[in-house]
């Protein structure tokens, strides 16, 4: 199975807000290296009370949860997600030991909507995610000032080869992993086995934009989604994307979108809500 020729009826892990909930730390880590790799934006919470905080404010799309846990279970947690108006519709999958199907059954009832043993089977929790998530919807902005065009839409010089779309299809992978750490341009193309100048000119072929206009377009592109999804602090969100300050992003996000961050959430908090799709 290539990377180009997705399994039908799956779910692309790419840019999916997953919440990890699991009080061991290394099996915490274990599973945001995974999710990160796949293209994941990965929350953490470290017990059951610090799970529900995290899902109201963040809204993730599926919420992997342990479920022994200090503080708060991961079944009572459950519940609590599932009686909340703002948490009710997230997906929730526990993570359980082999020999415990007990608390598998325990979970099911209480709401979640499949279960993953213990120790990890990686090809089965991608299986699994890929199998509840819904594919993104594409992000639009309010009403405003008419956008500049995303890197895709520009002109691109020559046409892309099957190297450039291996290079480019990499370096992306690298850059998506954590859009607030990335490393500068010469790691960035050492990490994918090629040269600055090679590198920029594998985007060029391949979206019409250099490295570094792709990344700013992709970091603008997840600040409208948090902006709009969850409830996150704006300071935060500017810190989580790798922004020195809240003024620097306010003025990256106006010159993207035509109106500040805080505009662009109040006006998609009185959008009219799109009918519920079909199951």
């Amino acid at each position: 199975m290539t990377a180009d020729r997705p399994v039908p009826g799956l779910t692309n892990l790419l840019g999916q807000r997953i919440l990890v909930v699991d009080d061991a730390e290394d099996e915490r880590k274990l599973l945001a290296n995974y999710l990160q790799q796949q293209g994941c934006r990965v929350y953490l919470a470290r017990d059951g009370v610090d799970g529900v905080n995290k899902a109201q404010a963040v809204q993730p799309h599926l919420i992997l949860m342990d479920v022994r846990m200090p503080v708060c279970d991961g079944v009572s947690a459950c519940q609590a997600l599932k009686r909340h108006p703002n948490t009710q519709h997230i997906p929730v999958i526990f993570l359980t030991g082999a020999a415990a199907p007990g608390e598998r059954v325990q979970g099911l009832l209480v709401g979640a909507i499949d279960y993953i043993t213990k120790p990890f089977n990686f090809e089965e929790v991608r299986l699994r995610l890929s199998i509840h998530l819904r594919p993104l919807a594409p992000v639009a902005a309010p009403a405003a000032p008419p956008a500049p065009p995303a890197p895709q839409d520009l002109a691109a010089g020559a046409p892309a080869n099957r190297l450039d779309r291996i290079v480019f299809e990499s370096a992306r992978l690298h850059l998506l992993k954590d859009l607030g750490a990335v490393p500068d341009l010469h790691s960035l193309a050492a990490a994918v086995g090629t040269n600055a100048r090679r590198l920029n000119d594998a985007f060029k072929h391949c979206v019409g934009a250099t490295v570094f206009e792709y990344l700013r377009e992709e970091r603008m592109k997840e600040a409208a989604q948090l902006l709009g999804e969850t409830v996150l602090e704006i300071q935060d969100i500017a810190s989580e994307l790798g922004f020195t300050s809240g003024s620097n992003f306010a003025a990256a996000f106006r010159e993207r979108f035509g109106m500040s961050p805080r505009a662009f959430r109040q006006a998609r908090q009185h959008a009219p809500s799109r009918p519920q799709e079909a199951p």
